[in-house]
């Protein structure tokens, strides 16, 4: 007796069926090859055979796949526990397939009933259901798998819960001569704490927080010759009743801090045709004139702009003043170092010789305007300003030098020069004396100790990152190191380094913090400086000592041909590094891409943190973007804690070897002539780069969620008090679904003396603040564009307590290009 009729329905499930059995199959034996995983074999089996019994219209197709999901539970279960994304990305496909299975149109098309015999042709037909027959066992794992998934929603194994302490050292609200409303350096003072005494904004009422004023600045990514990295992460600054910033193009813009409303803005006229990776400007510099006279040596003489052909003159047809006793100043992306007036926007001509800027070309080797220049705020200190800069990455072993240079800040001369090429030699160069070049550079923002006479530096790497050769023993020293240098001669007191002979981009990115420690009863003045790997080392700022204990632990070696590799590595007591990546940590949006990405992983070199760079491909976590990048920490002086954004995104680094140095091994030969440096082609290096981050064909991390936390740290024990992960995928998924998942973050948080922590750096367009006891979070607002920016606060004219946001995106991270300046306050009472 023939079968009931097939369905459309069921015609589709079938071949879906066999489809997916053997996608399976394929990647699954691939993966066995690869001493993978023997799961995905063993479901392509119940996939096929469940394929095959549809086929023939036989109800024990439901029985084998009960089997299947039944086994695919118990398998995810036993990898990854009650963890709902993991969960999901094992099961998505597999239950999506036993609902539809369950379905009318498959359940009714199964021919249920005996064999027909002569002695019985009036046999009852026995549907199969859902709930009966051979669909029962389904529906009843189905049922399993279901309570489970919901079971999961409510477990966040990652999740640390805890309580910060209160209050353990008091410390005055003025630290620094800083007032308590304002915010006179990047990190708010030289200190670099990304902390506020203020206490108007509280735990109890941040949820009341309302938009006070928006501004727009007009300027946004896009003109011709931006680079991808145009982008706009400045932190204002705030002193009498103004705010000042500067924007990715390099305009200078001072607003009434209560309405926000444009007092004055300036235009350096930035040159064009600029070899540039970035543009932007994290900051200004605030000089308020209260230091002390210049140290020894004797000031070379002013390097102004006519040094450098076709620079423009800052004074030329702008508004001048031979008077500025308090000053600004801004690094422009053409190499120069503008001093302005704060009353007016004038440019300050008693600097630089008459002109008003200094030319930060002066001396320098491998003169290509745009390929240096310095992205952060340069630093204070006494009466220097202090200037690090940005070289052109890993594009060839060509590159300028990473020079620190101090200048007088009244007239611009060069006061000392210390260069980690040369480090033993601080006296100005003569003219026509060049720097060394490739030397490792600071691209970050710098923290000063005046009552130590010291200045604390962040250094980055040589080009080219991933192979280090040729290095000399000076950079071998000082390579991804924190430096402390004399502020009156420039002369090291200390280094410490954070990575030894570095190969994976692991310069330290992070300003330091600089904060009072009580430890064992005794005050200890210590640095906290954030790595990307994911360490944050807590030194005796004099001396560069670890105040928490830092150990030496073997390192995976077996470097690329012509390399080495250190035998050890330094890891802090207070660390954020995570556990090394297993095959059972690869996601996937759906069960297929998760499979691609164990294949990819088990095909990648891999031995956990600080594996060399490879040719066939080596696995980076945590990856170059960062645990902690720009953004830094903030560290709370009465507390005594860290408000930390761990990140963790996985990169693939693969090695290329060069033949000559013209060929294009990255970005291919068809690159326009006049486009942008071609990013990690390694000119001079015996090998090019392949640097990406870990994604799965879908472009989804190959490594399983959460990838970004808000986290708070014990700064005298080590101890991490709470973690909890951050943020949603609303903004980066084709559905704008606010899943909170913990996403990536870059630019800093930034806390209150009244217990409130504030962010805006989450790849979702918000802001939000958290309870600093306990990381809960507390109130969050929409931005319209990305705020991959550090948020800072004041009380302003009307004494107000202000949170300011800069929302203008960021161009590799693909967050939304934006423009804007937005004020929150509480209502006017």
């Amino acid at each position: 007796m023939p079968g009931p009729e097939r369905s459309p329905v069921l015609i589709v499930t079938t071949i879906l069926t066999l489809l997916i059995g053997v996608a399976l199959a394929i990647g699954g034996v691939w993966l066995i090859m690869l001493g993978g995983s023997w799961f995905y074999a063993i479901a392509a089996v119940g996939f096929l055979l469940t394929g095959i019994l549809l086929l023939a219209q036989k109800p024990a197709a439901l029985w084998v796949y009960a089997l299947v999901v039944a086994g695919t539970l118990g398998w995810a279960l036993w990898e990854v526990g009650l963890h709902w994304w993991p969960l999901a990305a094992r099961g998505d496909v597999v239950f999506l397939i036993g609902l539809l299975l369950l379905t009318p149109w498959v359940t009714r098309r199964l021919d249920d009933r005996p064999p027909a015999s002569p002695s019985d042709r009036n046999a009852t037909v026995r549907r199969v259901s859902a709930f009966r027959g051979a669909g029962l066992p389904l529906t009843a794992i189905l049922a399993i798998a279901l309570a489970v998934a919901v079971a999961s929603w409510f477990i966040d194994p990652t999740r640390i819960d805890g309580t910060a302490p209160g209050v353990r050292a008091d410390v005055p609200d003025d630290l620094l001569g800083v007032p308590p409303g304002e915010w006179h350096a990047y990190g708010r003072t030289a200190f670099g704490q990304r902390y506020s005494p203020l206490n108007q904004i509280t735990p109890e009422n941040v949820a009341n927080l309302q938009e006070a004023w928006t501004y727009r600045t007009g300027d946004v990514r896009g003109r011709p010759g931006d680079p991808e990295e145009t982008t706009f992460q400045v932190t204002p600054l705030k002193f009498g009743n103004r705010l000042y910033l500067c924007t990715p193009h390099q305009s200078i813009i001072a607003l009434d801090d209560t309405t926000g409303k444009e007092v004055w803005r300036y235009d350096p006229k930035i040159r064009g045709e600029l070899a540039l990776q970035h543009l932007t400007c994290r900051g200004l510099s605030y000089y308020h004139g209260n230091g002390a006279a210049a140290a020894a040596p004797a000031p070379a003489p002013v390097a102004t702009a006519s040094s450098v052909p076709d620079l423009p003159v800052a004074a030329s047809e702008r508004q001048t003043s031979d008077n500025c006793p308090t000053k600004l100043f801004m690094p422009t992306a053409d190499g120069r170092l503008i001093a302005l007036n704060p009353e007016n926007g004038a440019v300050c001509t008693a600097f630089g010789g008459g002109t008003g800027q200094i030319n930060l070309w002066a001396n320098m080797p491998n003169v290509k305007p745009g390929a240096y220049y310095s992205t952060s705020p340069p630093a204070i200190a006494r009466n220097l300003i202090i200037v690090g800069g940005t070289v052109l990455d890993n594009v060839s072993t060509s590159e300028q030098s990473g020079v620190i240079r101090a200048f007088d800040v009244n007239t611009g001369a060069l006061v000392w020069n210390w260069d980690s090429g040369r480090p033993d030699v601080t006296t100005p160069l003569a003219p026509g004396e060049t720097y060394v070049p490739n030397s490792p550079n600071s691209w970050s923002i710098s923290s000063v100790d005046e009552a130590l006479g010291l200045i604390y530096i962040p250094l980055g790497n040589q080009p080219p990152d991933q192979w280090g050769g040729n290095r000399s023993a000076n950079v071998d020293r000082f390579s991804s190191s924190v430096v402390a240098l004399d502020i009156a001669t420039g002369q090291m007191r200390w280094v410490f380094q954070t990575v030894h002979h570095d190969l994976w981009d692991y310069d330290v990115p992070s300003q330091p913090s600089l904060i009072d420690l009580n430890i064992g009863g005794q005050t200890v003045p210590a640095l906290v400086q954030p790595t990307k790997q994911g360490e944050l080392y807590v030194l005796d700022r004099r001396t560069g000592q670890p105040v928490l204990p830092v150990t030496e632990k073997p390192a995976p070696q077996g470097a690329a041909p012509g390399d080495r590799t250190s035998p050890t590595q330094p890891v802090s007591a207070l660390s954020f590094d995570p556990p090394p990546l297993t095959e059972r940590d690869m996601w996937g949006a759906t069960l297929f891409d998760q499979l691609a990405c164990r294949i990819a992983f088990k095909k990648l070199r891999y031995e956990g943190r600080y594996t060399p760079p490879s040719l066939e491909g080596t696995l980076v976590y945590p990856g170059n973007f960062g645990v902690f990048n720009w953004g830094s920490v903030a560290v709370d002086p009465e507390r005594q804690i860290a408000f930390t954004t761990p990140t963790y995104i996985a990169f693939v680094s693969q090695l290329v070897p060069r033949q000559d140095d013209k060929t294009l091994y990255v970005q291919g030969e068809n690159r326009p002539e006049s486009s942008l440096p071609a990013l990690n082609e390694n000119f001079g290096a015996p090998f090019a780069v392949k640097l990406s981050a870990f994604t799965s064909a879908l472009g989804v991390p190959c490594q399983a969620p959460p990838w970004g936390y808000v986290a708070a740290a014990d700064l005298t024990t080590g101890k991490i008090l709470w973690k909890h992960k951050n943020g949603t995928v609303r903004d980066a998924s084709p559905i704008p679904l606010p899943l909170p998942m913990g996403v990536p973050n870059l630019g800093g948080p930034m806390m209150t003396a009244s217990g409130v922590a504030f962010l805006s750096g989450t790849i979702d367009y918000f802001v939000r603040a958290y309870d600093v006891s306990n990381g809960n979070q507390l109130w969050e607002a929409r931005l319209p564009a990305g705020g991959q920016a550090t948020p800072m606060t004041y009380t302003g004219a009307d004494g107000r307590q202000y949170l300011l946001v800069v929302a203008g995106g960021h161009g590799s991270l693909g967050t939304k290009a934006g423009d804007y300046v937005i004020a929150y306050a509480l209502p006017k009472t």
